[in-house]
């Protein structure tokens, strides 16, 4: 039932935000040179690793100037970068993800390989029973101001306790901290 949700939402989501996609193109482009789209590689249900796709926020080759987080104030973040972070319109090429089955709506975020030193192996084994997600527990309830550990945390703890109705919950919680409205 969740994959079928997934399809159904994803399409949706995607007809309805298609005419974004042309304006975020240019935009990204004219404000940096580079590619419109980021491709990172990350790793997903099952410890597979895929390519995890977002508008561009940052400027070319951000990955070898800096790490794999950024933090408040990074120079590598370009102007529109801010903007579409800000309103999460960075991450709408992920609905190309959800559709192709590496990724769910609802779910722990995907790491990139390098984070498996930061986790015990078995909470980077639990981790990776559920299919990442756009958003999480982590997200929905604190958006970016998750510490690393607290993220950890609501990630594993999604895992342990997922269902139709808590992801139902983090979808309308993750809307409410994108609109600025907090997550109740």
């Amino acid at each position: 039932m969740k994959r079928l949700f997934d399809i159904l939402v994803a399409l949706l989501l995607l007809l309805v935000s298609l005419p974004l996609f042309l304006p975020l193109a240019i935009a990204v482009r004219l404000d940096s040179p580079g590619s419109v789209f980021y491709r990172q590689i990350r790793v997903g249900q099952g410890g597979r690793t895929f390519g995890m796709l977002k508008f561009r926020s940052m400027v070319a080759n951000a990955d070898r100037i800096g790490g794999h987080s950024t933090v408040a104030g990074d120079a590598r973040v370009t102007r529109v970068g801010r903007f579409i972070r800000k309103t999460s319109l960075d991450e709408l090429p992920q609905l190309l993800n959800v559709l192709s089955g590496d990724m769910s709506l609802v779910g722990p975020r995907p790491d990139v390989p390098a984070q498996q030193a930061e986790y015990a192996p078995q909470d980077w084994a639990l981790r990776h029973q559920a299919r990442p997600g756009i958003t999480g527990l982590a997200q929905a309830l604190k958006r970016s101001a998750a510490s690393p550990s607290e993220r950890t945390e609501m990630d594993l703890r999604y895992v342990r306790e997922q269902s139709f109705w808590l992801d139902l919950k983090i979808l309308w919680w993750t809307v409410l901290q994108v609109i600025g409205k907090g997550s109740y």
